[in-house]
């Protein structure tokens, strides 16, 4: 993940029974590249011990701001080489100390001095999440610019269900990576990203479509949100979770996300079409169920569903994608001119449902550049390179 590599993360823990997620959160980030630094409060080493972030993280577990080690000596030194602080959990009593400013424990301490972005993930009963103190704290770190995520409703400490748990680590990342990027080379841009397989309706059971699992307009819309765009994801039906920070608008059929796309590339600076879109369509709709007939066979007549890349206008960059199971270049390069794009990405049968792909990008010239195999979420920051540069942002 490019946006977490590399940066130093401060992770505040707080005392809350979800502090058992904050292990498994420093875990991932480490996986993802971060240099991670914990700090915690005394409540939450009733929880968990710092022995075992130390060991997550191979880094000293901060805990007391009075402490000799080498960041309470200055204790103001992890506020200043953070890239960004994550509090999670963030109990009720820690959100209201943080909002009134308060620098008692090492956590509100680091949250106060600090002017890197902050992210807190509230974990608490309900009772107290919905409490007109919590809702006004959480309002005022909002307007100061602080990022909530969360929380999730499900079963609470208390074995109640409601508002409360502390959101999962993915969602955390997601939207510490979009709090991240902010500042990154496509800030300030609006880029639409189209995904999944459109389905054509035939009867109001069974519908015409393709194996498209949506993976790669996800992670383009992934990578857009990690390089600071405001991005629209147009998808079909896809089992994939929406990127956080993302807009998601679902559709269906290829009609349908012709609609959608028209009217999200109002203002937009690139469309990435990376949905798999239906050439044909039934051309009639059966409106009750098709039942087994008599005869062996069932001839269906088909008629052609809108070219989107061809007919929705607007001055933006255009990518395609092209699916081939033969002649990959050859035939990519006819889309390319065809539908006067600027990049095409040019990928074979066998990218279906799979989480890396070989793929070649031509450009506007026609030059091609044939890539390793690669993850889809690193495509997808090969091509947002060259949408970057297209746009006079990047390299």
């Amino acid at each position: 993940m490019r946006a977490l590599e590399g940066k130093k993360l401060v992770l505040g823990v707080t005392g809350g029974i979800a502090a058992y997620k904050a292990a498994d959160l420093a875990s991932r980030l480490v996986q993802a590249g971060a240099q991670v630094y914990v700090v915690m409060t005394p409540s939450a080493q009733e929880f968990v011990s710092p022995l075992t972030f130390q060991a997550i993280t191979g880094e000293p577990v901060t805990t007391d701001i009075f402490e000799e080690s080498e960041f309470s000596i200055q204790h103001v030194a992890l506020a200043d080489l953070a890239d960004a602080v994550v509090v999670a959990p963030a109990t009720a009593n820690n959100i209201a100390k943080i909002a009134s400013g308060l620098a008692d424990d090492m956590v509100c301490l680091t949250v106060l001095a600090t002017r890197a972005p902050v992210v807190i993930a509230p974990a608490m009963d309900e009772g107290m999440f919905q409490a007109p103190a919590t809702q006004e704290n959480l309002k005022k770190l909002k307007e100061r610019g602080l990022v909530i995520v969360g929380p999730a409703y499900g079963r609470l400490a208390s074995g109640k269900e409601g508002w409360g748990r502390m959101e999962e680590p993915e969602k955390i990342m997601g939207t510490l990576r979009w709090a991240l990027g902010r500042g990154g080379d496509l800030a300030g841009k609006k880029i639409v990203v189209t995904a999944g397989g459109t389905q054509e309706p035939l009867d109001p059971v069974r519908v015409l479509s393709n194996r498209s699992s949506g993976k790669m307009g996800y992670a383009l819309a992934e990578a857009a949100r990690d390089r600071g765009a405001q991005v629209v994801l147009v998808s079909a039906p896809a089992a994939l979770a929406p990127p956080v920070g993302v807009e998601l608008v679902s559709v269906n059929t290829a009609q349908e996300m012709k609609e959608a796309v028209e009217k999200a590339v109002k203002g937009a600076h690139a469309l990435l079409m990376a949905a798999a879109v239906a050439d044909y369509r039934p051309k009639k709709y059966a409106e009750q169920k098709m039942k087994r007939g008599q005869t062996p066979a069932l001839i269906l007549e088909l008629e052609r569903t809108p070219d989107i890349l061809g007919e929705v206008k607007g001055e933006f960059l255009r990518v395609g994608f092209a699916l081939e199971t033969e002649n990959l270049v050859r035939n990519a390069r006819k889309k390319l001119k065809e539908k006067a794009l600027d990049l095409v990405v040019a990928n074979d049968i066998s990218a279906f449902s799979q989480d890396q792909s070989q793929v070649v990008l031509i450009d506007k010239s026609g030059k091609a550049q044939k890539l390793p195999l690669l993850p889809k979420l690193e495509i997808a920051h090969r091509v947002l390179d060259r949408v970057s540069a297209l746009l006079g942002g990047g390299k």
